[in-house]
């Protein structure tokens, strides 16, 4: 018997993914959870076989769950509304099994989790396209600029934590948005999290 935790913070689909693999002979769902840390407690109380994960849940995302899963024997599944080059880049680095996308067809998942239990790794086709079109352009102190900047850190702030002169931290964000092609900090944030480029 495959055992299953599910994490999805809508309340319904959490119930029709339930009811859907209970279906399956060769499956049982052992926990339900709304956010990350719930699925988190979840695998470690029942030790299950696959734990499938939204991305964007409450409390911790389920890349954030799944880099904390890495060395669980726990097979980790995202099944996610979002291909988004940055979370597909996180999921891999994190060893998830499988990334899906929810508006694949139902009878999809429970045969994805069959392969996935053979040893094999399931990424939905869009993500492999996304992952050669998609990397990040900024550099590592861009980034690292880039993360305050989504912090809300003013100029002053963010050349005083990284030891830069105000100048330097001017040249950086003009470097950034123009590398985003985008017209303001607000914009550049958007941006950024649109691609899944945070950490």
């Amino acid at each position: 018997m495959i055992r299953i935790v599910i994490a999805e913070d809508q309340r319904m689909l959490l119930g029709a993914l339930s009811s859907l693999l209970d279906l399956e002979e060769d499956m049982e769902v052992v926990g339900k959870a709304r956010n990350g840390e719930e699925a988190l407690a979840l695998v470690q109380e029942h030790s299950p076989d696959i734990c499938i994960m939204d991305i964007e849940m409450p409390v911790k995302s389920g890349l954030d769950v799944a880099e904390e899963l890495v060395d669980h024997p726990c097979k980790i599944i995202i099944l996610t509304t979002f291909a988004r080059a940055g979370y597909f880049e996180r999921a891999r680095n994190a060893e998830v099994s499988g990334y899906l996308l929810k508006d694949s067809p139902s009878e999809e998942l429970a045969s994805s989790i069959r392969i996935i239990m053979d040893g094999r790794r399931i990424y939905a086709p869009e993500l492999i396209d996304l992952a050669y079109d998609n990397k990040n352009p900024l550099t590592n102190r861009e980034k690292q600029v880039m993360e305050l900047i989504a912090e809300g850190k003013s100029t002053n702030e963010i050349a005083s934590e990284l030891y830069l002169t105000n100048g330097t931290v001017r040249n950086y964000i003009s470097v950034i948005l123009d590398k985003l092609d985008v017209g303001n900090r607000i914009e550049a944030i958007s941006r950024f999290k649109e691609k899944g480029w945070f950490k």
